[in-house]
């Protein structure tokens, strides 16, 4: 198998048939980091850092372990400087899946097939940026050409969302979707918690001092998001906890902190198990999916976090948290009532996670997150989780992506595993291959249209 031919992740015969049915078909990204901005701008981007590294730790991450300064990463360099640099390394990432993303990227869109490397970098370089400057290249044609039907982005509760009502007039082809995430109002010991709370309360004109005013506040913004066409609200949790906690205990604990006054560790976890049934609560009402991205610890790396700030890189994985305690109060409570996605970063909690969603026929598994977004976590959690809970009950691919031309590597990379593992239990007369056709087609796109976009015009 040559790299990146027409066989690339595909170990068998049913394996390619497989990919050949679901090849084809929209993607539908219920999550992922787009810039509503630079598609509504239509302008494209100058140069081939900009489209593959300019917004992406996952890239830095990968060069700062190859020993490139941060000068040619983050800082002043200018692109051309930086992308030689990712250039230089890029034959030692190979096993990464950065490797294959950026090189499908190339091969897809630019039709380049030459590897990345201190070689090819000049002639990669001045054949992307003259393609760039097309206007095939532009993101809402490169989107139409890439076949997404509908994308969800992420956005904080106290947004207008003004860019959006331009994407619904401007935008065709797409539909390009809020996602309502208001974790950080559950994050009530972060210092800067008070003004993210201010923030929500000045955006809907609500006073928000005490809890009634928070909930209040919030409810407007859930109710403005629903009008906006959202469907899903999106949480970034360390660790989930849920159990009853009665609200007269919850406005007293709020009341200490919009007052600066600290708090114990069971105040804090008593807000968090407090906010989080409240959301639940909301997105009951709307009908809306509840995502839960359970385990990532971020900005652990303080050097990076004091001079660059969140998301650059910073960000590690914790397998030392509790799911069965933890969610329990939550499901239990939502049973039958909310569609629930649970992503777990760490492969140590797919097992647990799976045994949930084979209780709850409401909830469901979300792919692979973030460290093992690649074809060995994909193969894994497919092999294991669908064990226990079902194909059929998947959550989908989504691309968790900051980068809008990667949206089809991902979503590529994701349903050739998926068709190799299928393909792998046909051949071994698990099941039929007729079965197998249908299955991948329900994970790839039927199954995520039903639970997260059935009610879309």
């Amino acid at each position: 198998m040559a790299f990146l031919d027409e066989n690339y992740l595909l170990e068998g015969e049913t394996a390619k048939k497989l990919y050949k049915e679901i090849e084809n078909l929209p993607i539908l990204d219920a999550h992922n980091h787009g810039d509503v901005p630079e598609i509504l701008e239509n302008e494209g981007w100058d140069d081939i850092w900009e489209v593959e590294a300019e917004t992406d730790h996952y890239v830095w991450e990968m060069m700062r372990k190859r020993g490139v300064p941060e000068e040619k990463i983050t800082g002043d360099a200018s692109n051309k400087e930086k992308w030689f640099a990712l250039a230089e390394i890029f034959p030692e990432i190979a096993g990464n899946p950065t490797y294959e993303w950026i090189h499908l990227d190339l091969k897809r869109r630019f039709g380049i097939e030459e590897p990345i490397s201190e070689h090819t970098a000049e002639m990669i370089w001045q054949k992307t940026k003259n393609m760039l400057a097309e206007d095939e290249m532009s993101p809402q044609n490169l989107l139409k050409e890439m076949n997404v039907e509908i994308m969800c982005t992420t956005d904080e509760p106290y947004s207008l969302l003004e860019n959006h009502k331009k994407a619904k007039e401007e935008v065709e082809g797409v539909k390009i979707l809020p996602t309502w995430r208001p974790d950080k109002i559950m994050n009530i010991e972060h210092e800067n918690w008070s003004q993210y709370v201010e923030k929500l309360g000045e955006a809907y004109e609500e006073d928000v001092n005490d809890l009634d005013g928070l909930l209040t506040a919030l409810k407007k913004s859930h109710d403005y998001f629903e009008e906006m066409g959202c469907v899903a609200s999106d949480h970034g949790i360390v660790e989930p906890i849920s159990y009853k906690v009665e609200k007269p205990d919850a406005a007293e604990i709020y009341e200490k902190a919009v007052n600066g006054k600290e708090l114990t560790e069971t105040e804090i976890r008593d807000f968090k198990a407090f906010t989080l049934v409240e959301f639940g609560k909301l997105n009951k009402e709307s009908g809306w999916v509840t995502q839960l991205h359970i385990g990532a610890v971020r900005d652990y790396r303080d050097n990076l976090y004091e001079n660059l700030g969140p998301d650059t890189g910073g960000d590690i994985s914790n397998n030392d948290i509790e799911l069965v305690d933890n969610l329990r109060y939550f499901v239990n409570k939502f049973d039958s009532e909310l569609d629930i996605v649970l992503y777990t970063m760490e492969p140590t909690h797919w097992f647990t996670a799976s045994t949930i969603s084979r209780a709850f026929p409401n909830v469901s598994l979300g792919a692979p997150w973030w460290l093992t977004d690649s074809p060995f976590g994909m193969e894994r959690q497919l092999q294991q989780v669908t064990t226990v809970d079902l194909f059929y009950n998947l959550a989908g691919m989504v691309t968790d992506s900051r980068k809008l031309m990667s949206y089809s590597s991902r979503s590529e990379m994701f349903r050739r595993t998926l068709a190799n593992v299928v393909g792998r239990q046909v051949d071994r007369g698990r099941m039929p291959y007729s079965v197998a056709a249908d299955l991948v087609a329900q994970v790839s796109y039927y199954g995520p249209k039903k639970l997260f976009f059935e009610n879309v015009k």
